[in-house]
């Protein structure tokens, strides 16, 4: 006897499998935004500790910049 094949049942494998996949890239994502927030608000508070540094830096970037522009 033939058995009846349903492809319906082919079809929400990969969908799960797809939804599944798409919520995990998007999870890692957010994990990465949440990770790159942290290391930039540790970086800031680093920064804030040593203010001179952080305007002989800004006064270099500005030379080199200029530089290029001539």
């Amino acid at each position: 006897m033939p058995r009846i094949f349903d492809d319906a049942h082919l079809h929400d494998q990969p969908d799960a499998k797809t939804r599944r996949k798409l919520q995990d890239q998007r999870r890692m994502a957010y994990r990465r935004a949440i990770e790159h927030y942290a290391e930039q608000s540790q970086l800031q508070r680093e920064i804030a500790d040593f203010p001179e540094l952080v305007s002989a830096g800004y006064s270099q970037q500005a030379e080199r910049t200029s530089r290029r522009a001539a």
